[in-house]
């Protein structure tokens, strides 16, 4: 497990918001941002930047249809690496649209609408949340799904895949995991999210973040 690093709350809001847009899809305005992002990554507590920075470096000289298809690859293909934390919990099961309902209500109990085409468990989603909303809910759903943020970083790590250090950046802003959290990710990791598919719907809104209700 990734040893969590002390920082105040706008340190980790900063940090929040840079592995949300590193995370994001890897078109072309994302390769326009790298240069940016690589400059308030570096303003960060050593050990947080180092994790982004070496991504960052990583990735500066992959041509964006490489990275693109090896985004593809990782995250929409392997059951291990989703970037839908709510998938961890209940995988492909009936379960899953009261866990995309659950977020929404989350984001609007703390004044804020999410109206984009993602789903409302999408990581860089709830990252850029925690990082513009100031709100404890964001830390509380962060910490509800931190089995399944474990579950990707020990995956990510297990492929040698240059995102591994962008989720030990972000398991690292947060506080250390119990024992309970630490024995559901071990069982995650040998046997993978749930796979009941029979009489699956989930709700697919046209969702992001329009700012803050209140």
């Amino acid at each position: 497990m990734t040893a969590p690093v002390r920082m105040d709350e706008r340190t980790r809001a900063h940090a929040h918001m840079l592995a949300s847009l590193l995370l994001d899809y890897p078109d072309a305005v994302w390769f326009d941002r790298l240069p940016g992002l690589r400059a308030h990554a570096a303003a960060l507590p050593t050990p947080i930047a180092g994790e982004l920075l070496a991504f960052i470096d990583a990735v500066s000289d992959s041509g964006p249809l490489a990275l693109q298809r090896d985004y593809v690859a990782t995250f929409d293909l392997k059951r291990k690496c989703s970037m839908y934390l709510s998938y961890y919990a209940t995988g492909d099961t009936r379960r899953r649209g009261t866990a995309l309902v659950a977020f929404l209500e989350a984001y609007r109990a703390a004044g804020w609408e999410f109206d984009a085409a993602e789903l409302p468990d999408y990581l860089p989603a709830v990252l850029e949340f925690s990082a513009r909303s100031g709100s404890p809910i964001a830390g509380a759903l962060l910490a509800a799904h931190r089995d399944g943020l474990e579950v990707l970083r020990t995956a990510l790590e297990g492929m040698g895949s240059p995102w591994a250090p962008v989720i030990r950046a972000v398991t690292a802003s947060l506080p250390p995991i119990g024992e309970r959290t630490r024995a559901r990710v071990l069982a995650l990791v040998n046997d993978g999210p749930p796979a009941e598919t029979v009489g699956l719907s989930l709700p697919m809104p046209a969702f992001g973040f329009a700012g803050s209700t209140r």
